[in-house]
């Protein structure tokens, strides 16, 4: 097909010039290059400026009262409060309060930047050719150089009131973060040193839930006792019996080494915490002719003839034991509570 049979509309248009050559009209995909910059009434209005200003500092100060409003409701709302929410129904009033303040401490933070970059840093475009991956000396002093430019046009050390409050926002944010570490667990405090025991209390048998007599606990047997008043349909149950649980065995006055062991038994009646010195495992096993007590989960073997001193295992000290006697009724009852903490050493224990 010639050009000769192509319609004309449909040939591309052409200027012929004073030599009489043809040239095709300017490429329609040419770079248009950059728009004019236009300014923003910030950028002639120093008035606008300190308005923009102020709202970006507003925003990071909201932002810090909303960290302070998460701390204050982590310390402060009952973890069971429930609140209704309308649409959301019935809610936990702790996880909505930490829910709401977290994310106006966050929002406010990217509000706040983002209103900055829009309105006072500079919005110039620049345009930049691809260059090659590894940079030259001159390209890194080039980039140096342009975040000084950016640091300048930002007016970070221009704008104290932004750059003060941006620093409080972004310091205290992270204490969010902080205070759940609360949720690795209970506080200690004094919990771990001290158990329920006391002068007075009852020994009560674990599996009749009856006062124990010294007649109940024959020579050579093991008994498991609580203190009175702990009953398992208590909400801290588990957690009382975990320090509380108590092992009563009866020897012979004579057959007991330790002179201490002999003057806090009654009748030849020692009792110890059933709870093992070295991960807290409960001790179930008693062998009466050697009087040794063992922890099932890592064999740690207890003399309780002679103090509950470790004589195998990697237990770390002896079972704490509980001075007990009779009470007007003749049942037996403890003296105090134990001498030392009961299960493993812990940090703080000294």
């Amino acid at each position: 097909m010639s050009s000769q049979d192509i319609p004309e509309e449909n040939l591309p248009a052409q200027d012929t010039e004073a030599h009489g050559s043809v040239a095709v009209k300017e490429d329609p995909f040419a770079d248009p290059g950059l728009p004019e910059h236009e300014h923003r009434i910030q950028d002639i209005d120093d008035r606008a400026a300190r308005r923009s200003e102020r709202v970006v500092a507003f925003l990071f100060t909201l932002s810090m009262l909303a960290t302070i409003g998460f701390i204050a409701s982590y310390v402060t709302l009952d973890v069971d409060k429930s609140v209704y929410i309308f649409p959301l129904g019935h809610i936990s009033a702790l996880n909505f309060a930490l829910g709401t303040t977290l994310g106006v401490a966050l929002f406010c933070i990217g509000a706040g930047a983002v209103h900055w970059a829009r309105t006072l840093m500079s919005d110039v475009e620049v345009a930049q050719e691809r260059h090659a991956i590894e940079a030259e000396p001159e390209v890194k002093a080039k980039v140096l150089q342009d975040f000084a430019d950016g640091a300048r046009e930002s007016q970070f050390g221009r704008r104290k009131l932004i750059r003060n409050t941006l620093f409080g926002a972004l310091a205290m944010v992270p204490l969010s973060g902080v205070v759940l570490l609360r949720d690795l667990g209970p506080l200690p405090e004094k919990k771990l040193r001290t158990t329920s025991w006391k002068k007075g209390l009852k020994l009560v048998n674990m599996n009749t839930n009856e006062p124990l007599r010294p007649s109940d606990i024959p020579v050579g047997s093991l008994t498991f006792a609580k203190p009175e008043g702990l009953e398992e349909h208590d909400h801290d149950f588990q957690t009382n019996i975990a320090k509380d649980a108590l092992m009563l065995v009866r020897i012979q006055p004579e057959n007991i080494k330790d002179k201490r062991e002999l003057e806090w038994s009654h009748e030849g009646i020692v009792a110890y915490s059933k709870i093992c010195t070295h991960v807290g495992c409960p001790i179930s096993l008693y062998e009466q002719q050697t009087h040794h007590a063992l922890c099932p989960c890592h064999q740690s073997t207890f003399d309780l003839s002679d103090g509950a001193r470790v004589i195998f295992g990697p237990a770390g000290h002896a079972l704490p034991q509980l001075r007990i006697g009779i009470d007007d009724e003749g049942h037996l009852a403890a003296l105090g509570d134990f001498d030392e903490p009961v299960g493993p050493a812990f940090w703080e224990r000294g």
